[in-house]
């Protein structure tokens, strides 16, 4: 994916050139005043009658009913646009392409590269000398990369565009990058490995990182009880399935449904919890259940066998308890509701929140950052089909929203309100009901338009805000799991193969063009369009990961693919994420979570503002900056198994370096992050050796401070 970006910047760039054939901004020199050919040597053809090397148009002006070479109908604003996918490493000497124009009606071209979604190259117009006579009504362009790509960094988008409109033609063929005459840089002979090239861009506005993108579960098992401590997380999440059942009343009850014999058992008071997150400084995010029924105690079952007979599987600790489904393997029905528990009204839930509120009222804080409105939805008629056999539909997902939303509100007016909590890819486009009948079928979907469920309550929800005045939801809650086989989980598959497959799936959070490899098959890019549907639907709604997780937590890739989220978290406006649900003490995951919570083990972490990066191939960037503009924190991961990255880190606008340390850790690790002394920085450059599969994170200080921040 991130090729193609460059490459499609590479290509917006190449036509911006063109543009610039004439400093007076007029039309672009005639073949007959160009200077003599120049040799092109062509070490990639991106274009030449047709698209080549897996580059590929996203977006343009090119007449594609016409083969052969690339007729545009140039405008201001528009551009042609060329991607590839994986993206471009630096490396050539030019953009090459020629050009074909009527005089009159030749337009000031100009071109840019661009990595990604929002870090763009300079803009270039072809200057004469830029420009030579190819013969037959050609002009030849070639376009130095020391105007287009300066600071040497990876792309993957070319704009070629115009600064006037035309009213015939531009025709443009044999686009290309030109071998290079020598690579311009010198890397220590002594780093072995691959070149890797990347960037911090400090000249670009940086956007606020919410700290609670560091989120974590709850989760009371002992072993995990001092690890959730020592991952200096932000905030803890009181969820999970038994929270849709939680009785506060009672205090310690709930029901841990189809996970373990639909039985009601004893948990920590939720006092305790807030307590602990109090003592240790988290913030907290509590789910408050609506699915109209709790545990009545800690004692009663769903299923017992001596009322609905032998049972598939029965629970070893308690030899009664059935797991809801007969010898035959299919569902047994289910019997009252009552058997195991009370109602849950909305006000039994508004009651809860006042008694928060009163107890903070005696402590003098506030204990409760997010009120999440329940738990995964879409799930409740297997999960809980004890209490709700019936599929979820949209127009009670809605109504449940509407009441219990309205009940939070009115118990703390200034409580931030999360919700549907979806469990994943298919409830953002139907209903448990749709997928229960078929969604091809999608009944439900259809009877609403045809509109896909999260935009359809997004929508509907700001409509009642309008109508009524009472706003219900601050938040979109979705959770986040890799759907390809054999990938969540501690046992999660950790051969070469899946392995890097893990890797690769995180790219569905934020990759426009990454197709999903699992089931979906689909480009997801999840917190871009979570950002898109909000903003068409229900603007100024932040987005909640409510849970997420890639599985394998003990091994590198897991951690990579951990440190890989919790970046593209902060790069891409996430305001709070919790991982499900604690990673163990001393696993790559778990020090994932301290690259960017506590890399020295003194506190050190990753800053209040993110900056724009870009990265090679194999390698991920993610730059971060303090409100004085003079420390820079940044973490490094070579994601690649077996092979060393041999880094030079541009760091593009900043004062030169004042001070660096790196922190390292490896598969080859054996007791976390190992501080190394500077080996090579020479101003505005660090090169730094990333070994296979490691995280790197560089700790900075810069001579003067940088300005620019973008407010939240």
């Amino acid at each position: 994916m991130r090729a193609v970006r460059r490459w499609l910047l590479l290509s917006a760039l190449v036509v911006s050139a063109c543009h610039r054939g004439s400093d007076s901004g007029g039309a672009a020199p005639s073949a007959s005043t160009n200077a003599p050919p120049v040799p092109v040597r062509i070490r990639e053809m991106i274009y030449d009658g047709q698209f080549e090397n897996e580059w590929a148009e996203t977006a343009g002006v090119r007449d594609a009913t016409h083969p052969g070479p690339a007729s545009l109908a140039l405008v201001p604003g528009k551009f042609w646009v060329v991607t590839k996918r994986p993206h471009v490493a630096y490396g050539s000497a030019s953009l090459a392409f020629r050009v074909r124009a009527s005089q009159a009606d030749a337009a000031p071209l100009e071109v840019h590269l661009q990595f990604g979604e929002t870090t763009r190259f300079p803009s270039v117009r072809p200057s004469p000398k830029m420009l030579s006579d190819a013969g037959d009504g050609w002009t030849q362009v070639l376009i130095p990369f020391s105007e287009l790509n300066p600071n040497q960094a990876p792309f993957d988008t070319i704009f070629l565009g115009s600064r006037a409109t035309t009213t015939a033609p531009t025709v443009v063929d044999q686009v290309g990058l030109t071998e290079p005459k020598g690579i311009a840089r010198v890397i220590d002979t002594a780093v072995q490995g691959s070149m890797a090239f990347l960037q911090a861009d400090c000249r670009a506005d940086a956007k606020p990182i919410s700290p609670l993108v560091y989120g974590i579960a709850f989760y009371a098992i002992t072993n995990k009880e001092d690890t959730q401590w020592k991952l200096n997380a932000t905030g803890r999440r009181w969820g999970g399935n038994t929270t849709t059942r939680y009785n506060w009343e009672l205090g310690n009850a709930w029901n841990t449904a189809n996970d373990w014999f639909f039985e009601n058992v004893e948990t920590t008071p939720y006092t305790q919890f807030l307590d602990e997150n109090d003592a240790h400084g988290f913030q907290t995010a509590l789910t408050v259940p609506m699915i109209g029924w709790v545990a009545k105690d800690t004692t009663s079952f769903s299923f017992p066998v001596s009322e609905f007979g032998p049972a598939q599987k029965t629970d070893q600790y308690r030899p009664g308890a059935g797991n809801g489904m007969g010898k035959d393997g299919k569902p047994i029905k289910p019997g009252p509701p009552t058997r195991t528990s009370v109602q849950s009204t909305p006000e039994f839930v508004a009651r809860w929140v006042r008694a928060i509120r009163e107890r903070d009222a005696k402590q003098g804080h506030r204990s409760v950052d997010v009120y999440m409105l329940d738990n995964e939805t879409a799930v409740w008629s297997f999960i809980h089909r004890d209490v709700h056999p019936e599929p979820v539909t949209y127009d009670e997902l809605l109504e449940r929203t509407l009441a219990y939303g309205a009940a939070v509100r009115a118990a703390d007016p200034q409580a931030r309100i999360a919700g549907p909590a979806a469990w994943g890819w298919n409830e953002l486009f139907f209903s448990a009901k749709d997928s229960a009948i078929g969604q091809m079928l999608r009944p439900d979907r259809r009877a609403h338009g045809d509109v896909p469920l999260l935009p359809w309550y997004l929508k509907r929800l700001h409509d009642e805000e309008q109508r009524t005045g009472t706003h219900i939801l601050d938040l979109v809650d979705v959770h986040y799991y890799p759907q390809a086989e054999h990938m969540y989980g501690d046992d999660g598959a950790i051969d070469p193969k899946s392995a890097a497959l893990r890797i690769r799936s995180t790219r569905s959070l934020w990759d426009y063009t990454y197709t999903d490899e699992s089931y979906v098959n689909d480009k997801i890019y999840l917190l871009p369009r979570l950002h898109k549907w909000i903003d068409e639907n229900f603007p100024g709604r932040g987005i909640v990961i409510g849970e997420w997780n890639f599985g394998a937590e003990a091994h590198m890739s897991g951690g990579l693919a951990t440190a890989e989220a919790l970046g593209r978290f902060g790069q891409n406006d996430v305001t709070a994420a919790y991982y499900w649900n604690v990673p163990k003490a001393d696993t790559p995951s778990f020090y994932a979570f301290r690259a960017f919570r506590n890399f020295d083990g003194k506190g050190g972490h990753f800053l209040e503002y993110s900056l724009p990066t870009v990265a090679a191939d194999s390698t991920s960037l993610f730059a971060s900056r303090d409100a004085s503009g003079k420390h820079l924190v940044a973490v490094a991961l070579n994601l690649s198994p077996d092979e060393t990255a041999a880094a030079e880190i541009a760091l593009a606008g900043c004062a030169p370096i004042a001070t660096r340390t790196a922190y390292v850790y490896s598969q080859a690790s054996k007791t976390g992050f190992v501080a190394e002394s500077p080996v090579v920085t020479e101003g505005r450059r660090i090169r730094q050796t990333l070994p296979p599969y490691s995280i790197t994170v560089l700790d900075v200080t810069l001579s003067q401070p940088m300005t620019s921040i973008t407010p939240r």
